[in-house]
């Protein structure tokens, strides 16, 4: 009987808890030192789909990836209460396009239903970043119709980082830089002159934005993957236990409290 009370009760308190634990912990943030732009490794959606079954015993890996991808409406509105303006988050790696088929082509159309809803809420700028060569010609269609509907609208920017590497895009971003001085007719030697820290940065798919200050990963687990790898130089990384699909406001707001009590030095 104590053991079935214990595992009542314990949802029962922390269900009552946690809204005021979270109010508490809002109301203590210092909204000065907000991070300008956040960067998400939305990590653990398949564990997640594994570890917690539905009714009917589904497991599969698009149901992970469905679950993951309705948590990002609640990231947005998490983003806007906190005053972060810009918003980068992985939905799919160059490397995750060798999949098997049979598990891309259904996460390649959940990515298309998510960025098309999100385009369709008009609430914010959608920038579409990553090797788009390499997705179906269906799909890039679509990116580049929700960044042109998108752009120029108030609020939250956000960068969807699909078929996206971090050493592809510094390679991109030579390549880039070079193919336009070379077009401008200058030689080679001359091209080497300008391949500068800042000129790469300026060839990047995310030119024009600031670099991310906080970069949070899910899952537990505590590397990069390829993220964001040069803009992340001075970046602060949280890494937090719960699987995607799992992550709560309140680990959203820890993650903001954790990076204001940081000192940051860039490098200095």
């Amino acid at each position: 009987m104590a053991d079935f009370l214990k595992g009542y009760l314990k949802p029962v308190i922390k269900s009552v808890l946690y809204p005021v634990y979270e109010r508490r912990l809002f109301s203590k943030l210092d909204f000065t030192k907000t991070p300008r732009h956040v960067g998400v490794i939305l990590d653990g959606n398949r564990r997640w789909s594994k570890a917690n079954p539905s009714v009917d015993g589904d497991t599969s890996t698009s149901r992970g990836h469905k679950a993951g991808a309705q948590k990002i409406i609640d990231l947005l509105d998490w983003c806007e209460e906190s005053s972060v303006e810009v918003l980068t988050i992985w939905l799919l790696s160059n490397q995750n396009l060798n999949r098997p088929p049979e598990e891309l082509e259904p996460l390649l159309q959940i990515i298309a239903d998510t960025v098309n809803d999100l385009a369709s809420r008009r609430r914010w700028e959608i920038r579409p970043v990553g090797s788009m060569e390499l997705l179906p010609k269906n799909l890039v269609d679509q990116l580049n119709d929700v960044a042109a509907k998108t752009k120029g609208i108030k609020g939250v920017v956000i960068n969807v980082a699909i078929g996206y590497g971090g050493r592809s895009e510094i390679a991109d971003a030579v390549k880039s830089l070079i193919a336009t001085e070379a077009n401008s007719g200058k030689s080679s030697a001359q091209i080497a002159e300008l391949i500068t820290v800042d000129e790469i940065s300026r060839h990047l798919y995310t030119a024009g934005l600031p670099d991310p200050d906080l970069v949070i990963r899910t899952s537990g687990e505590q590397r990069l993957g390829g993220f964001l790898l040069w803009q992340s130089a001075h970046s602060e990384f949280y890494f937090c236990e719960a699987y995607w699909p799992d992550f709560r406001r309140v680990d959203f707001l820890r993650a903001l409290r954790a990076y204001s009590q940081r000192n940051r030095r860039f490098g200095k």
